[in-house]
């Protein structure tokens, strides 16, 4: 989802992907957003997740271990270089609830 400096819903994207893990979806949500934010001339990105993992692994504080992950974590990392400055927090899944309601709409499109 992506919101404007005022908190305004600009755009927001659901699919589905295949038989992944749930840490492989959410690098693909985040670097879905970060081109589509470039996209739309974005040049300052404040992202959130609700993926510790993930979170933890853009801010380089875990190693990106797994070999399905590193790529996508080399790429949301090349897209974030784009941009004049970048941060990214983690959220609790229950403080998120927007963003599992477009999953929840890709997978019963797809049922």
């Amino acid at each position: 989802m992506i919101r404007d400096a005022d908190g305004n819903v600009l755009e927001d994207h659901g699919e589905t992907i295949g038989q992944a893990t749930n840490n492989v979806a959410e690098y693909k949500a985040l670097i879905w957003g970060i081109e589509r934010a470039v996209e739309l001339g974005a040049d300052e990105l404040e992202l959130r997740g609700d993926s510790e993992l993930v979170v933890k692994q853009m801010l380089g504080q875990y190693k990106v271990k797994h070999p399905d992950m590193k790529p996508l974590n080399a790429r949301a990392k090349e897209s974030l270089a784009k941009l004049s400055s970048w941060s990214i927090s983690h959220v609790r899944r229950e403080q998120n609830a927007e963003a599992d309601k477009l999953v929840n709409q890709a997978l019963d499109a797809a049922s």
